[in-house]
């Protein structure tokens, strides 16, 4: 589901033009406007979402529709300054507090006052820092690294994590008295599997953004490459997905790009999608399990055929009633048996499938038969992949990922 344009306020149109915020998903509509409306009041914010997502964006957003914008606005990278100092850092120093503090230094909260501080991976914090971190949002004070003078700042915090501070909390790894001083307010970044055409979209501007940079022909995403884009988890989420259209943007200029194009640029251990929003605006759950479920249905119906043929052939007379049988109603969708080496018979009377000895195995193995039902589905849709897929009832990623693995391009 998206929000409709004309329905988002003027104020969240503003703050999406100013950032650069591309996208109507309601949660990402919903994120930007409770930042707008926290703007005004001085309290602690803390703003979570998975890696890749777009935090950044929003201690921007605060700071810009406070009253502070017109003061300092610091952006702090928790996880990439040193234990050892990032008290230094955030507090500053003396001269002589330690070894090389050759003279006096200011410290990020200092260099702040008045404006507004945001510390990015704040979980990354460590426990002596958390405790200075306390004091500040308690009472506004610190000290500077070895100095024993308490010093005052006004000065507005805006954190980020893409952890889990409840679990850090239980685990001992993160303050709870911190927890609750800095989520104040909580504001949710929704990761962008969940947002819809939103990818397109963002796909679409970045392919653009590129080909204008670097003046390059554009691409141009076909449909099989929407639905691919939609249907893919993007663990890396925005991030990913502009390092991926970039990619492509740079070996396919000008190119139509269809889904098979984009696998190229796709880890191809990535076996997870998403939640796909259909054209009717319900959510409907794909997954490799449900394919795959499906695709050894076709295979044990399959492979049942071959030992009734096989049967029928060698004039065995032990199970060939019961295999033409099964053939018969082979129509239907059975559950995925248990296998473990032995050929799958199914019984007159109950229908249900059961094993028989292993020395009857047949010499077809499960990847061969596999293989086999998408050759001839292959050869029955003349080579159309779109076509076979359909037939096959799994997706086109499959499809292309089994024709690769079986060397049947």
């Amino acid at each position: 589901m998206q929000i409709n344009p004309a329905e988002i306020s003027p104020e969240v149109h503003q703050a999406k033009m100013r950032f650069g915020i591309v996208g109507n998903a309601p949660a990402l509509i919903a994120a930007v406007s409770r930042a707008i409306q926290v703007a005004p009041i001085d309290l602690s914010v803390l703003i979570t979402g998975e890696s890749g997502s777009g935090k950044e964006f929003f201690p921007q957003i605060i700071h810009s529709f406070s009253a502070r914008k017109h003061n300092k606005y610091i952006a702090v990278n928790c996880g990439a300054i040193p234990e050892g100092t990032i008290d230094s850092e955030l507090f500053g120093h003396e001269k002589g507090a330690f070894t090389g503090a050759v003279s006096s230094r200011k410290g990020y909260f200092e260099e702040a006052d008045g404006g507004t501080i945001f510390l990015d991976e704040v979980a990354e914090l460590p426990s002596t820092t958390q405790a200075r971190l306390l004091r500040v949002l308690e009472s506004g004070e610190f000290l500077k690294v070895g100095s024993s003078t308490v010093q005052k700042t006004n000065i507005r915090i805006v954190a980020a994590t893409n952890v889990d501070l409840i679990k850090a909390v239980e685990e001992g790894r993160f303050r709870e008295d911190l927890y609750y001083r800095l989520s104040t307010v909580l504001i949710t970044i929704p990761p962008l599997r969940d947002r819809g055409n939103d990818i397109a979209l963002l796909a679409r501007k970045f392919a653009s953004d590129f080909a204008e940079k670097y003046r390059t022909p554009a691409i141009q995403f076909d449909d099989s490459a929407r639905r691919l884009m939609m249907q893919y988890r993007w663990p890396g989420n925005v991030r990913q997905l502009k390092n991926v259209v970039e990619q492509i943007a740079l070996f396919e200029a000008g190119s139509q790009v269809a889904a098979e194009d984009i696998e190229a640029y796709i880890p191809q251990n990535a076996t997870i999608y998403s939640p796909v929003v259909t054209s009717q605006g319900k959510t409907s759950l794909h997954s490799y399990d449900d394919e795959r479920e499906m695709l050894f249905n076709m295979i044990f119906r399959l492979q049942r055929e071959i030992e009734a043929l096989k049967a029928l052939v060698t004039g065995a007379s032990t199970g060939a009633p019961q295999l033409l049988d099964a053939h018969h109603g082979a129509s239907s969708i059975i559950k995925r048996p248990a296998f473990d080496g032995g050929v799958l018979q199914v019984d007159d009377d109950s229908n249900e499938v059961r094993e028989v000895e292993s020395q009857e195995v047949s010499s077809m193995t499960l990847e061969d038969t596999e293989r086999e039902t998408i050759r001839r589905s292959l050869e029955r849709n003349g080579g159309r992949r779109k076509a076979t897929a359909q037939e096959l009832q799994i997706s086109e990623r499959t499809l292309y990922r089994k024709i690769r693995e079986y060397g049947l391009e």
